[in-house]
């Protein structure tokens, strides 16, 4: 008899020595205890694989619970919704479902937790998203739903965790829960959140992304830790029916004549170093090599400052803030989020018109009270760096101002999707102010390679 448990995030296969196993491809034998060591996301290729072959085990490793899961809801899933579910359904249960932001990715999770009828663990990035998910799993199912985050240490046969908190106790509860549902999963495929998935034994996952696309290359990792992709939309394939209709205008805005010659006067300080250090940013540790040539090269602090210097002139000249207002005056009648790459230029803007400002360093209870404001029209306006590119719902919202961004595809796509749930008559509009003659031109060309922006009416 076969014997499988569960130890310290990993699967212990025990076997007498005659038993020819057929799992010696996903296993290593450990002898200083006498078994077969197999990550425990191996779990249900285990299973299986003795299953096929008629040997006889016993599953210590399973401490998942059968549930009888009834979704209380009013709403009948929309069509693409059932064939997400269906494709995942076909994919042993294994898989990765594409869909825009504000189409009801939550709304699909139900499902196959309906589906799958087992203990389920629900991992979101933030704490925001954990009481989202937790509100909208208690609503759906009626029971209690435990909370591994912000302070929280309760697990159910329902629970929602921080991807930081399932890290930490992966390791001990690992072998709780039948399915797992990694919310934002290009987030999982990083070196340190990659454990949450090994080390839990789940035989179904369900991955939920609007971006599966990494700009590291290490997305192919979704397909052994949570299975490939099985279901895809893009934003262009769902406006004016689950999204609302859109357009994106980019808008070049020049420089005055004095940001212009200090930002080339620092430019070229900045370029010359990188020259003469040889340093290419193509390379993935392009970033990595230029600082340790600054903190090694004699001149390597001046670089660093003329770097910084240049690219603040870039995201916040005179001239683009002074487009900003105009826009926020042409659609003053409607939500706007306005987006910036820093905190610097957020708090910069918010000064400036008297706007309201939200970062990683804003509170929970001034973040909460600040989106519910916006949500009423109390506060038409919000400013933003990066806390509402994904997860936030802020369906009010058409109007998005990118200032400033990174050259993230993921990031602009997730930043239009702020704005596309659908409303009556709404079309929704996406500025992108970029300073010409500087380095953002090009940043913005790599952002928008995707084809929610690859569209007649995109300017």
């Amino acid at each position: 008899m076969v014997s499988i448990s569960f130890k310290d995030g990993t699967l212990l296969i025990e076997a007498p020595q005659d038993t020819e196993l057929p799992i010696t491809d996903i296993c290593v034998y450990d002898v200083r205890v006498s078994a077969w060591r197999a990550e425990a996301c191996a779990y249900a290729d285990i299973i299986m694989a003795l299953h096929s072959a008629a040997i006889p085990y016993d599953d210590q490793a399973r401490h998942y619970a059968a549930l009888q899961l009834h979704r209380q809801s009013l709403f009948p899933p929309r069509d693409y919704q059932r064939q997400a579910i269906d494709a995942w359904n076909k994919s042993r249960r294994r898989g990765v479902i594409v869909l825009p932001t504000g189409t009801g990715k939550s709304f699909v999770a139900q499902m196959a937790m309906e589906l799958s009828n087992r203990s389920t663990l629900v991992v979101v990035p933030t704490i925001d998203l954990m009481e989202q998910w937790a509100s909208q799993l208690k609503k759906a199912f009626g029971l209690p739903v435990g909370l591994l985050g912000g302070g929280s240490k309760d697990v159910q046969n329902l629970t929602v965790s921080t991807y930081d908190s399932a890290v930490l106790m992966m390791e001990t509860i690992g072998d709780r829960f039948g399915l797992l549902v990694v919310d934002e999963c290009h987030h999982l495929p990083g070196p340190t959140y990659q454990t949450l998935a090994k080390f839990c034994i789940a035989p179904f996952r369900l991955g939920l992304t609007a971006t599966p696309e990494r700009d590291d290359g290490m997305d192919d990792a979704l397909d052994r830790l949570i299975g490939p992709i099985c279901f895809r939309k893009d934003i262009d394939e769902m406006e004016g029916n689950a999204l609302s209709e859109y357009r994106t205008e980019t808008i070049p805005v020049a420089l005055d004549d004095d940001e212009l010659d200090e930002y080339l006067h620092q430019r070229q300080i900045y370029t010359d170093f990188i020259r003469a250090n040889r340093i290419n940013f193509s390379a993935r540790d392009g970033w990595n090599m230029f600082l340790r040539a600054c903190v090694r090269q004699r001149n390597g602090r001046e670089a660093l400052k003329a770097y910084m210097r240049q690219r603040e002139i870039a995201r916040a000249g005179k001239g683009k803030l002074d487009l900003l207002w105009q826009l926020i005056n042409e659609h003053a009648q409607e939500r706007i989020l306005i987006f910036t790459a820093d905190n610097q230029t957020a708090y910069q803007i918010g000064q400036r018109f008297r706007l309201p400002v939200l970062t990683h360093h804003t509170k929970i209870a001034e973040r909460r009270s600040l989106l519910d404001a916006f949500r009423k029209g109390d506060l038409p306006v919000l400013v933003t760096s990066k806390i509402l590119n994904e997860g936030v719902d802020v369906p009010e919202a058409s109007v998005g101002i990118v200032v400033s961004g990174s050259g993230s595809i993921r990031e602009h796509v997730q930043r239009l999707g702020r704005i596309l749930r659908p409303a009556a008559g709404k079309q929704a509009v996406l500025y992108e102010l970029i300073s010409a003659g500087t380095s953002e031109s090009y940043v913005s060309e790599r952002r928008r390679h995707h084809r929610a922006y690859e569209r007649p009416d995109s300017m």
